[in-house]
């Protein structure tokens, strides 16, 4: 098969989505044609193609209206960028394209699958809510929704689209419990939460502090990038003090940081549609603590603990019985069953039952 990925984020993030592309991407070359177009050059193990559109991170839009219309500074760009790409996907004859950006991207490729007969495939990334919505009503020959309640859901919004339930997976060979670790910025011996995730609201790291706040002798590792970052340091530091550090690292340096870690805490948004670092870190055997919702449910398992996180108090105790619990080798065998050597065969099922 010949397939596509827009990915325009992919070259000035290496988080969720352009993670997911890539993995999926690579896995899918050793047997397919694989082209991912990009914003910015990062070199991966497939072939790849540059189409700048010049976003500026620091530009927003007062208006939640824009947003809404797909005409705030980053869905402009997203624009351009697809616009760009459009000639190109109109010379080349390929079987599957995979529009990842949402905003106007699906509808230009809905086109352009029409005219030259190919088919789209958007998976939900965006999570539950409007974004996902104007990807269905693109209408996809397939949507991909990354749990079961996401599956119901879409299936309520248009029943006229095909669509599948595929979760994200993890790289089992990647993120093990033997490899590698680092000595962490802390002068004390207490064990260690960590948190992974974009610095931004919707990750909700403020409630995590806050809850390990509410215990004794353990530190808290924020790792990260984000507009907030200020805003997390200075909690973070009132609350925690020395307990405290927020860093970024590279991420190929991620699996050394969850080894050297002794807990994942979590307090994603419901709606947010999967996350891979519950995974990541369950197959490093870290159990993890994370919102208690459908989606949370389903990728935690037996691997880790649930709890309404805005509920501090509550949050900060299964924080402590997490800590006390014996794991064993459960939030590994739990990760096992997202592994990418058995999700990407469920792409390409989908992908053959599509052009068939």
């Amino acid at each position: 098969m010949n397939i596509a990925f827009l990915s325009f984020y992919s070259g000035m993030n290496n988080r969720g989505v352009e993670r997911w592309v890539y993995d999926l991407a690579s896995r899918l070359s050793e047997k397919h044609s694989i082209t991912v177009y990009q914003n910015k050059p990062l070199k991966i193990n497939v072939p790849y193609r540059v189409f700048p559109a010049n976003l500026k991170y620091q530009e927003k839009d007062s208006l939640l209206l824009l947003e809404r219309l797909f005409l705030d500074h980053k869905s402009v760009k997203v624009l351009q960028f697809t616009l760009k790409v459009a000639i190109d996907l109109l010379k080349n004859n390929y079987d599957v394209i995979i529009p990842t950006d949402g905003g106007w991207e699906p509808a230009i490729v809905r086109i352009i699958t029409w005219i030259r007969g190919s088919k789209m495939v958007i998976v939900g990334h965006a999570g539950i809510g409007c974004d996902d919505a104007n990807n269905l009503w693109s209408f996809p020959n397939s949507f991909v929704a990354l749990s079961s309640t996401a599956q119901k859901w879409a299936n309520r919004v248009n029943p006229f689209v095909k669509t599948v339930y595929i979760p994200d997976g993890v790289d089992a060979g990647k993120f093990t419990r033997k490899g590698k670790r680092i000595t962490l910025p802390f002068k004390n011996n207490y064990p260690i939460a960590l948190c992974v995730g974009a610095l931004e609201k919707g990750k909700r790291i403020d409630l995590a502090i806050k809850a390990v706040s509410r215990t004794e002798s353990l530190n808290l590792l924020v790792c990260g990038r984000g507009e907030l970052r200020e805003e997390l340091s200075e909690l973070g530091n009132k609350l925690l003090g020395k307990r405290f550090e927020l860093k970024q690292y590279d991420f190929d340096e991620i699996p050394a940081i969850y080894r050297s870690c002794d807990l994942l805490v979590s307090a994603s948004l419901p709606q947010h549609s999967f996350e891979m670092v519950l995974l990541e870190a369950m197959a490093t055997g870290l159990p993890v603590v994370a919102n208690d919702d459908p989606i949370r449910k389903e990728i935690v398992g037996n691997g880790g603990l649930l709890v309404d996180v805005t509920d501090i108090s509550a949050f900060a105790d299964i924080i402590k019985i997490a800590l006390k619990k014996d794991w064993g080798d459960e939030p590994r065998l739990q990760s096992e069953r997202f592994d990418w050597d058995v999700v990407v065969i469920k792409y390409e099922e989908l992908f053959n039952s599509l052009i068939i």
